[in-house]
């Protein structure tokens, strides 16, 4: 969608992106604070997510969630929030004729809570199914515990409900106070944006009822450390196996690195005829398998997954160690990268058909480090992306020799082991050549 971006930076110390997207039907406002797990104690780590479920209830306008709720979607307007290890974001999305009023609701739940006990007791017991339902998630399953294994900041789901009754409403109270202040909000408004909508947003949000005092907090250092031998989740009642690979670099990537790692991603797993998973489809061994890019403060992740059957994994093992090593070598066809360039230039196309599509391009990038990306200038980041970047950026990504292996099944810790020797000479290997 055709739209312009401002930044605006407030007087009390908080700070974000006006979008202004002519003529469109919604609004969509995402607010953000630095406030997840990483800020409370070990002990306490369910402070955030529980402190997440009962903001957006009662508060001094409308003392009951239930109403409050109401209230906001009677005109099918939407709501909603989440939490992660660092952040806490709260979300609305409203059709353009009631913008002011449910921006005025969203605003009263998030800056005047009540906090009360009946509340959290009933959301206690709700976020203890959220967990339980999670834990039947067999790649979040893995996942967590890789990357408890690699030392990142995380808990696995058993661990969480453990830990819950550690929580109390004082715990909650005390987070909201120190977290939820003006110079550690960020916000990303989206919608019909004229000029007297603007004033009006800023005004608000500069009379914003948060304490002008606090920060915005850092985020975490991690470093992961290498994992020596598998990661294995024994499931008796999985009859496949779910498995992860994950390698990391010791520092963060440019943005032209992070064009060229994204476009051998797609070339590699994003489509039915991509490099890795069309070569296992056309072989009969799986029926799908991702992969992506994440960063933290200090290091770049790539990984892969797939749910596979054990008779098959190895094979697939072996067309992913293959693959990999193909471009490590320089083994990129010019017409491969002609194809995943259109791909990536469509998907990011239809990406930006919505009002929420358009923001979501912002929100990501400013919440994690007050960047402001170049929207329009995406498509001629992904025509930069070259062959030669292409391969440099993916032995970097090997060349640490920073990585885990994780399987989550019944099929046993040597076996594990096994498919985790078939690709591990793709680390070792580029190491020594980097060097």
């Amino acid at each position: 969608m055709r739209h312009t971006v401002s930044e605006i930076t407030l007087s009390n110390g908080g700070k974000g992106l006006l979008i202004h997207v002519p003529n469109a039907s919604v609004m969509t406002f995402d607010i953000n604070f630095r406030a997840g797990e990483f800020l409370v104690k070990p002990e306490k780590w369910e402070v955030p997510h529980l402190m997440e479920h009962v903001v957006l209830g009662a508060n001094e306008l409308i003392p009951k969630a239930m109403d409050f709720q109401a209230e906001l979607e009677r005109n099918g307007a939407y709501s909603n929030a989440s939490t992660s290890v660092y952040d806490i974001n709260y979300e609305a999305e409203c059709a353009d004729f009631e913008w002011d009023r449910v921006f005025d609701l969203l605003s009263v739940a998030i800056t005047r809570p009540l906090f009360l006990e009946e509340e959290f007791k009933a959301e206690y017991g709700n976020v203890q199914e959220e967990m339980a339902a999670r834990a039947n998630n067999h790649f979040r399953s893995l996942s967590l515990a890789m990357r408890k294994e690699l030392g990142l900041l995380v808990k696995t789901d058993s661990e969480r409900l453990k830990l819950m009754h550690n929580v109390t409403i004082d715990d909650i109270r005390e987070h909201y106070k120190r977290t939820h202040t003006a110079k550690n909000m960020r916000f990303v408004i989206a919608g019909d944006i004229s000029a007297r909508r603007r004033d009006h947003l800023q005004n608000v949000l500069n009379i914003i009822e948060l304490p002008k005092s606090g920060q915005r907090f850092m985020l975490p250092h991690e470093l992961p450390k290498r994992l020596d031998q598998a990661t294995y989740i024994r499931n008796k009642s999985v009859d496949n196996l779910y498995f992860y690979i994950d390698t990391f670099m010791k520092r963060r990537l440019s943005d032209s690195e992070t064009d060229s790692l994204n476009l051998i991603n797609t070339m590699l797993t994003d489509t039915l005829y991509s490099k890795i998973l069309g070569t296992a489809r056309e072989r009969g061994l799986v029926y799908g398998m991702s992969s992506g890019v994440s960063q933290t403060r200090d290091v770049s992740n790539w990984w892969f997954g797939a749910q596979v059957s054990d008779k098959n994994a190895p094979a697939l093992m072996n067309i992913i160690y293959a693959e990999l090593a193909k471009v490590m070598d320089g083994a990129i066809a010019e017409e491969d990268i002609a194809a995943a360039k259109q791909y990536s230039l469509g998907r990011f196309q239809r990406s930006a058909q919505t009002v929420s599509g358009t923001a979501a391009g912002y929100s990501g990038r400013y919440f994690f480090d007050d960047v402001i990306d170049d929207y329009y200038n995406i498509p001629a980041r992904i025509e930069a992306v070259t062959k030669e970047t292409i391969v440099d950026i993916v032995r970097q990504m090997f060349s640490d020799n920073l990585w885990g292996f994780g399987v989550l099944g019944n099929c046993g810790q040597p076996f594990s082991e096994q498919l985790r020797a078939q690709v591990a000479s793709l680390w070792e290997s580029t190491a020594k050549q980097v060097k």
